[in-house]
This record gives structure tokens, C-alpha cells and sequence, in this order.
């Protein structure tokens, strides 16, 4: 094709787009059906040419797609429609990159997940026995508000609410009781080891 026969070309897809859009705009549902269909082939070459080798490039062109249809009303018909339209696509495929490049920085893929503890580092039975008993005695030497807190909302896991209404206390003195028994357990826990 010769360059004015490809320029001719160019200049009849715009006016045919433009005249697309400008319908759309005035609520013809199938001129926009119609410039979707027409300019969907050109979105992905584009968006492949900019973004090759991206995994997300079906993402990107709905995306384009979303913006085209949500700022439509935007479009000036007696403006060029191309540059308009390459603007929104430019703009997503930025934003795409952006997106890229700030989940790569702050994750980190490992081909297999690390245990959270090798069997070797678990605490054996008796630790465990002897850390249920250093709380038993430490918890035994709290007053009563507080271990009847701790015993109804920690142990037994009850709400707030219902440990209110079989304390006869406000939900605000049980956050408090709750609060200074966990805090005197680890004190007298930290003074032990």
C-alpha cells in the first residue's frame, strides 16, 4: 500500500471512529458495540508492542476498555479521536508498569514455602506442661476481677458482652480488669525467667 493510500486509510478509520463515538455519545448502543469490536484487535497490538512479553495484557486491554467507557463523555467529536484514545491507553499501560514494578519490589517469591518451625525447634510436651503450670500459678495470684476477666473472655472466649452480663460488670471494667492482668501475668512471668 502506498503512503498516501495508507494515509487515506488512517484519516477514514478516524472519521468512521470518530463518528462511532460521537453516536455513542448521543446513546446508540450498537455504534458503540461497533467501535468496541473494531478498535479491540488494535488495543491488544498496542498494548503487546508496549508491554510485550507481560502476562497481564488481556488485564491491561479491559482496563483501557473500563477507562474508554467510563470518561466516553469526555470526548470532544470535534477533536481526533486517536490521540485521545491512545492517551487513555498510554495512561493504563503506565499505571499497569507502575503496579508491576511496586508488587515485585515488595514481594518475594520462593519456589517452596519455608516451615514456620522445624520439628527440632518445637517446645517438647513438658515445656508445654511447664508453661500451662507457670501460668496457673502466676494467674492464681491475681484478685479476683481479674482472674474471673481473664478466665471468661482469654480462656473461655467469650464477648465482652456476654462476660458483662454474667459479671454484673460494664464492658469498660472488663477491658480495664483484662488489661492490667495480662500486663501484671507478664511481669511476674518476666521476673521468673
Amino acid at each position: 500500500m502506498s503512503d498516501r493510500a495508507d494515509t487515506k486509510a488512517r484519516r477514514d478509520r478516524e472519521e468512521h471512529w470518530r463518528a462511532h463515538l460521537r453516536s455513542a455519545q448521543d446513546g446508540d448502543g450498537r455504534a458503540y458495540a461497533q467501535l468496541l469490536s473494531e478498535l479491540l484487535p488494535m488495543l491488544r497490538r498496542i498494548v503487546t508492542h508496549k508491554w510485550p512479553n507481560a502476562p497481564d495484557i488481556e488485564d491491561v486491554v479491559q482496563e483501557v476498555l473500563v477507562s474508554l467507557h467510563t470518561v466516553r463523555h469526555t470526548y470532544d467529536p470535534n477533536r481526533p479521536f486517536m490521540p485521545w484514545f491512545m492517551t487513555i491507553t498510554t495512561r493504563r499501560i503506565a499505571d499497569a508498569a507502575r503496579r508491576r514494578y511496586a508488587r515485585s519490589t515488595n514481594e518475594t517469591t520462593v519456589d517452596v514455602m519455608p516451615e514456620t518451625f522445624s520439628g527440632d525447634e518445637t517446645k517438647t510436651e513438658q515445656e508445654t506442661s511447664d508453661d500451662q503450670e507457670a501460668l496457673r500459678k502466676v494467674m492464681s495470684t491475681l484478685p479476683d476481677g481479674q482472674r474471673q476477666a481473664i478466665d471468661l473472655l482469654k480462656i473461655q472466649g467469650l464477648s465482652l458482652q456476654e462476660a458483662s452480663q454474667i459479671t454484673g460488670k460494664s464492658v469498660a471494667s472488663l477491658k480495664v480488669a483484662v488489661h492490667r492482668a495480662i500486663k501484671a501475668m507478664r511481669d511476674a512471668l518476666e521476673r521468673k525467667t
